[in-house]
């Protein structure tokens, strides 16, 4: 079985949820478990992906500005 997906930007309001959905989760998993939620949440993504080098730009721009 084949699964497509399908990528397309989100918009102001699509960000602004998936920001809201990202602090809970970050409280949720508390000052202790966050750094590891979020490794484990990127490792997610990147599957859903499906592309190595186009999740490596997005990392290098992540790390921009910090």
């Amino acid at each position: 079985m084949t699964t497509t997906v399908t990528h397309r930007a989100l918009d102001i309001a699509g960000l602004e949820t998936v920001y809201d959905t990202l602090a809970t989760a970050i409280d949720q998993a508390g000052p202790e478990k966050s750094e590891l939620f979020l490794v484990k949440l990127a490792l997610l993504n990147a599957r859903a992906l499906g592309d190595a080098e186009l999740f490596r730009q997005q990392v290098d721009k992540a790390l921009l500005d910090l």
